[in-house]
């Protein structure tokens, strides 16, 4: 049996380093990639709009880190999804977990507000719908919660699987169904 990383709903941080560290060390091993990691823990506070911040967070360093970064990350998020299900750690959970290179998920973050406030921005004078592009839950997590005191707009997430997107609404209209 996987080792268990969540117990009553709340993350065992030690399995869940222990799993990591045996996860990560096999896959940069076997690809022979120079990279190292650092893992911090943080306990969840109780200000729910900094939902964006993880309870364990692995940062790479090492030569071959560019390579974890090129188009766009996508080595950096495939091996966080690895991670997520090396964990057993199911969608609402992944909010936990963030593995991160050189602040290149944060500036994600960071850019996704921007992005939402100004598509909101937008939304609010010309009173039309705006669709932004697919993104994970995670990603459409942090828009939503950028948005959510905004006066003027609503968001919704619609759409199925990878294709999900957030639309940002002027408040008080309906969404097309």
């Amino acid at each position: 049996m996987a080792d268990s990383t969540i117990q009553s709903g709340q993350l065992d941080h030690e399995a869940a380093i222990a799993v990591l560290r045996r996860f990560l060390d096999g896959i940069i091993r076997a690809a022979g990639w120079q990279l190292g990691y650092t893992i911090r823990t943080a306990r969840p506070g109780p200000d729910p709009s900094a939902a964006e911040q993880p309870e364990i967070l692995v940062d790479f360093t090492g030569r071959d880190k560019d390579v974890l970064l090129e188009r766009n990350g996508e080595v950096l998020m495939a091996f966080e999804h690895l991670a997520f299900k090396a964990l057993h750690l199911e969608p609402q959970h992944h909010e936990k977990l963030r593995l991160d290179c050189d602040g290149f998920r944060a500036l994600r973050l960071e850019e996704l507000k921007m992005t939402a406030r100004l598509a909101a921005e937008r939304v609010q004078s010309t009173r039309q719908a705006f669709r932004l592009n697919p993104m994970s839950p995670r990603e459409r997590r942090v828009v939503h919660l950028a948005l959510k005191d905004m006066p003027g707009v609503r968001t919704e997430s619609l759409g199925d699987g990878d294709e999900r997107q957030v639309v940002i609404y002027p408040a008080g209209a309906k969404a097309p169904r």
